[in-house]
C-alpha cells in the first residue's frame, strides 16, 4: 500500500494558514500511549488531532470558566 492513497483536502482560501508551530516534548511512555491511541482509533493524521484535541480541550475549559454576573453560590439559591 502507497503512504499517499488518500487525497488531501485542499485548504479554501477562507480558512487561516497554519503559519504559527508548536513543539512538545514526550517521554518514551507518552509517545508509546499517543501511538497505541491513534492505531487502536485509526487516526493517520497525528497534527491533525493533537490540534483538534487540545483545541477541544480549551473550549470546554473556557466554556465552563466563563464569567458570570453572580457566583455560583448564589445562583444556587
Amino acid at each position: 500500500m502507497r503512504k499517499r492513497d488518500k487525497t488531501c483536502a485542499k485548504a479554501t482560501p477562507l480558512e487561516p494558514k497554519r503559519e504559527h508551530r508548536i513543539v512538545c516534548l514526550l517521554s518514551k511512555e507518552e509517545q508509546r500511549i499517543v501511538d497505541r491511541y491513534l492505531a487502536r482509533y485509526k487516526i493517520t493524521n497525528k497534527s491533525r488531532w493533537f490540534r483538534e484535541t487540545i483545541l477541544a480541550f480549551i473550549h470546554k475549559n473556557m466554556d465552563e470558566d466563563y464569567p458570570t454576573l453572580f457566583g455560583e453560590h448564589d445562583m444556587r439559591r
